[in-house]
Order: structure tokens, then C-alpha cells, then sequence
């Protein structure tokens, strides 16, 4: 919320379901829609920027170059349904923070940054403690998503992504994605678990045993429904075996 009882909106796939249901009633909406480089990709370097009002669409059609575009464009084309995903960007779907959203579950794994902007400018935000609630992130109140920003990916990046939804469209229940690069230690993140993202920074012992490393990684996680727990540990065991094959 920002002042004045405004809501920044830009895509509102979210924020249409609460206005529709009175959970959310601000005064004004602010369509960020048009402000400039809100949209669209850009490549400096080793970075890949794209613009927090870029649709999932876009990235499902190849908007990001590289193999980083290969594996976004994955991950696009199962969010929800195409006309939703011809609005629905990828920024609010990061700053809404609902811990079932697609992009939750894999965007830490990439590394990377959000850039915040705010009267003091721009600050990056490391993208694997972005989201820090339920619905909570660490932009501050005086802060709008700008961007996102992830290093490029070499053509030999492995990933593997699962997710499970008990019908196609609907938010997953469990979600899993890990990358391994050559040269830097392979990531992972387990989401969906009506709780922040966990990261996990050096994921090398989940490749060499994805099924007894899924089961300690979730047991830690403390008490939950045993049917969440076999649903986290399947996500990561997949998303671990599709990583860790040649």
C-alpha cells in the first residue's frame, strides 16, 4: 500500500480476486503499467534484467535470451491459464508473495536480485530472502518492485522443476526446483508449504541422494500433515533427479 489509500496494480490477476472478495479496498489504484522500462528484457554483460511488469506470457514466448529464457519459459507456460497469463506479470506475482506462486519456488534458485525503487533510488535485494512471510517481503513500505535481475546461465545448466497441483491451472500444493552450473555450488528451493521459500544454498548432498537427502531437508522442516510431508519430499527428489541427469 502506498499513501493516500493507493494500491500500485499492474497486471492484477492477485489483486482483482481480493478487490472482488473486499479484502483489499484502497481508495485509488496506480496502473504501473506505463511507466518507463516497467516491461521488457535487457542484457548487460553477464546480467539478464527484466522488467517487473513483463507478463508470464512474454517470458513463455521467449522474451529472456539464453538458457536462462529456457528454463523461465518452462516454468511460464505452466502458471495458471494462458489469459492469465497475458496479464499477470512476473514482478506481482514476486511482490504479492503468496508462497504457492511459480515464481517464488524458482527465481532464488537462479540468484540474482529485486530491484526495489523507492525516494532513495534503487537498492537490490538478493532474491533468496525476497520473500519473508506469508504474503510478506522486504520491500519497504515506500518501495515498488522494479526489476528483476539474474546472471546468465552457461548452455551446460542443469535444472529440474516439479510442482504438484491436484488439477492444471490450480496453485501447487508442493514445489521443488534445483540448478546445478558448472562451477558454482548446485541450489535448491522447496516451496508451496504455506511458509516462506526455503533456500538452499549448497544442494550437492540432495544430487548425490535425492531420496534420503528429501527426507532429512523436510523433517527439519517441524510438524506438518503427512500428506504435505510426502508432497515436499517427492517435489525435491524430482527436482533433484531431473538436475542431476547428463
Amino acid at each position: 500500500m502506498v499513501a493516500g489509500g493507493a494500491r500500485p496494480g499492474a497486471g492484477t490477476q492477485s489483486l482483482g480476486p481480493l478487490l472482488n472478495l473486499r479484502l483489499a479496498q484502497p481508495e485509488t489504484i496506480a496502473d504501473l503499467r506505463h511507466l518507463p522500462d516497467y516491461a521488457g528484457v535487457t542484457r548487460a554483460g553477464d546480467v539478464v534484467r527484466i522488467g517487473a511488469g513483463t507478463t508470464h506470457a512474454a517470458i513463455e514466448d521467449g522474451a529472456v535470451p539464453g538458457r536462462v529464457g529456457e528454463i523461465m519459459a518452462t516454468v511460464a507456460r505452466r502458471i495458471a491459464y494462458r489469459p492469465v497469463r497475458n496479464r499477470g506479470t512476473i514482478g506481482g506475482s514476486l511482490a504479492h508473495a503468496d508462497p504457492a506462486a511459480d515464481w517464488i519456488g524458482v527465481l532464488p534458485v537462479l540468484g540474482g536480485s529485486a530491484v526495489a525503487i523507492g525516494p532513495r533510488g534503487e537498492r537490490r535485494i538478493p532474491l533468496a530472502g525476497f520473500v519473508t512471510g506469508i504474503f510478506e517481503t522486504a520491500l519497504a513500505p515506500d518501495e515498488l518492485l522494479r526489476a528483476i535481475e539474474v546472471p546468465v546461465l552457461p548452455a551446460e545448466a542443469r535444472w529440474g522443476h516439479w510442482k504438484f497441483c491436484r488439477k492444471v491451472g490450480e496453485f501447487s500444493k508442493a514445489t521443488a526446483c534445483v540448478l546445478a552450473a558448472p562451477g558454482t555450488p548446485p541450489r535448491a528451493v522447496l516451496a508451496a508449504l504455506d511458509r516462506p521459500p526455503l533456500v538452499i544454498e549448497d544442494a550437492g548432498a540432495l544430487l548425490a541422494d535425492p531420496a534420503d537427502e528429501a527426507a532429512r531437508i523436510v523433517a527439519g522442516l517441524g510438524e506438518m500433515a503427512p500428506w504435505r510431508s510426502a508432497l515436499a519430499q517427492a517435489a525435491l527428489r524430482h527436482a533433484a533427479t531431473a538436475a542431476g541427469a547428463p
